[in-house]
């Protein structure tokens, strides 16, 4: 998996290099889309605040506890990709952990972002693949690098 995202994070920064300049760089086809995102599990909500900057919130649900995200996106545009968009940014966590994996602790973190967004133009869908490296600071905590996913949402 961390092989795969090292690949995704490679392929995602190469292609941020390639961007041409555009005069709709700001243009985003959606404004407001819910729905999940796999890796470990999630329910997300992404909402853009202007033409070309929008956050995110993650709840994250699995067997070792929940995660509260929060992650400001900032999108730019491919050249001649339609609906394909990369989007960078910061964010922060709390974690609550069960008692069976970290002995029922809690903790805090930053995040970072990186990832590709698509919104299918003849359906209201949209899809986004990213990774999400975090750093949670605490006893026994640290530096993550196996988060982030698919995320499939309905466009609202």
């Amino acid at each position: 998996m961390k092989k795969t995202m090292i690949l995704l994070l490679f392929v995602a920064l190469c292609g941020v290099t390639t961007v041409k300049a555009q005069s709709n760089i700001g243009s985003q086809s959606y404004k407001t889309a819910l729905g999940v995102k796999f890796y470990p599990g999630a329910v997300s909500l992404k909402h853009f605040v202007d033409n070309k900057n929008a956050v995110e919130f993650l709840g994250y649900f699995w067997n070792r506890g929940t995660r509260i995200t929060g992650l400001y996106e900032i999108h730019g545009n491919f050249a001649d990709a339609g609906g394909l968009r990369w989007y960078i940014g910061p964010g922060a966590h709390v974690a609550f952990y069960n008692d069976r994996f970290y002995r029922g602790r809690s903790y805090v973190g930053v995040d970072g972002v990186v990832g590709l967004d698509y919104k299918i133009k003849s359906a209201p869908i949209n899809l986004s693949l990213d990774w999400q490296p975090s750093f949670e600071f605490g006893d026994g905590a640290g530096f993550s690098g196996n988060w982030g996913g698919l995320a499939i949402r309905y466009v609202f």
